[in-house]
């Protein structure tokens, strides 16, 4: 399996609900490194698995929705609560969309998944994988 990897990053402010979360349900700040990964059997004629400049500004159009925001106030997400697990999930639909576009120079058929992983900080990250359907 083949892979290639874009990574950037997002600056947000959140809350969440239930106990559970302790102290994280006051609002708080956090940096979050996002990575996308899409996987491939094979590269293409061109010896790739997506064009990574098309990949990468993908990315940051999907972030960019979402950085220096409060996630409490996008209205896409009201009522939820915007756990690391929660965006690596969002991201991903994101991406599958543009992959099945065709917006990464690849036929959406050829990519096998994508994984999104977001590390909110040098100890704890989570990841969304997934295959890529039509």
């Amino acid at each position: 399996m083949h892979a290639v990897e874009v990574r950037d990053h997002i600056m947000i402010a959140h809350s969440f609900r239930g106990e559970v979360f302790g102290p994280a349900q006051a609002l708080h700040g956090a940096t979050f490194v996002v990575d996308v990964a899409f996987f491939s059997e094979r590269l293409d004629a061109n010896g790739i698995v997506v064009d990574i400049g098309r990949a990468h500004e993908t990315l940051k159009t999907t972030l960019a929705p979402l950085n220096y925001r409060n996630l409490d106030d996008v209205p896409d997400f009201a009522g939820k609560n915007t756990t690391t697990e929660f965006l690596t999930r969002h991201i991903f639909d994101e991406m599958a969309a543009a992959v099945r576009a065709g917006h990464l120079g690849r036929p959406a058929g050829e990519i096998a998944s994508i994984r999104v992983t977001i590390s909110e900080s040098h100890v704890a990250r989570a990841w969304y994988e997934a295959p890529v359907t039509s």
